[in-house]
This record gives structure tokens, C-alpha cells and sequence, in this order.
């Protein structure tokens, strides 16, 4: 299977794709066609398969257990998410990592204060609507593998 289409509406949205395409090149299908087509792509029998076994979910950007990196309150950090809450339908997500080591979130070089967990909420693209007082994110998260815990 395409690592590309994981959901039912993404194989619609490439078969829409697939019948443009097709059209403007002069071979007019039906959706239907366009839909058999894309189920064989994606290595089922049809598309009554496809449907069956492709998720009706939608994409989740970070599970538990996934490997990620990133700054929290601008310093670099690597950690492992520990734990995942959908909110607002998708649109953001709490979510509790681990670092990898203590992350000092003080600017001044007085005094320190690490951090080796935080939980915080950002979007599907992970970055935090909360900012310091510059302006800055308190958390830019990016997925960089997935593992076991």
C-alpha cells in the first residue's frame, strides 16, 4: 500500500486526481472507474476492499511513543511523546514528551530551570499557540520517527 494514502478520503482525493488527469488528457472515466483504479494501485482487489480496510480516520500527526524534536521556549531539544489528546476535532492536540535530557528553559545564565517533561498543546502542524513575550512559541515539535515503548 502507498505510504501516501492511509484514509478512505485520501484514495478519493487521488482518484479525483486520477480522473482530471486522465481527462485532460483525452480518456474521460467514471468516478467508480477512477475508484477501481486507485484500489488496484494500492494493491486491494476493489474498491469495495479498499473501503473496508482503509481507515476512516484522520491522520494523527503524533502517537505515543513516537520520537521527536524541536524547541521548547527556544532551546533545541529530542524527546519521546508519552502521551497524546486529540482537541478541538483535529485542529490541536496535548501532548506530554519526555526529553532526552533536561531542557534548561531560563535565559539568563544566573540561574537554571530544566524541564525533563512538559505537557503542552499545539496545532496539527506543532507549534504551540502560546508565545513568550517575544513573540516566540513555547513549543515547535516535529515527528522524527516512530518507536516502541
Amino acid at each position: 500500500m502507498s505510504p501516501q494514502i492511509t484514509n478512505r478520503e485520501q484514495a478519493k482525493a487521488r482518484a479525483r486526481a486520477l480522473r482530471a488527469a486522465l481527462s485532460g488528457a483525452g480518456t474521460p472515466i467514471s468516478h467508480a472507474q477512477a475508484l477501481e483504479r486507485v484500489a488496484h494501485e494500492l494493491g486491494y482487489r476493489d474498491w469495495n476492499t479498499a473501503s473496508a480496510r482503509l481507515s476512516n480516520e484522520p491522520d494523527i500527526p503524533l502517537q505515543v511513543g513516537d520520537l521527536v524534536a524541536g524547541r521548547y521556549l527556544k532551546q533545541p531539544f529530542t524527546g519521546r511523546v508519552l502521551a497524546v489528546k486529540e482537541l478541538f476535532g483535529g485542529a490541536a492536540f496535548e501532548v506530554t514528551i519526555h526529553f532526552d535530557a533536561p531542557v534548561d528553559v531560563v535565559e539568563f545564565d544566573s540561574f537554571s530551570n530544566l524541564r525533563t517533561r512538559v505537557t503542552v498543546t499545539v496545532s496539527a502542524s506543532g507549534i504551540s499557540q502560546a508565545r513568550t513575550s517575544d513573540g516566540a512559541p513555547h513549543m515547535m515539535l516535529e515527528r522524527t520517527g516512530a518507536g516502541i515503548i
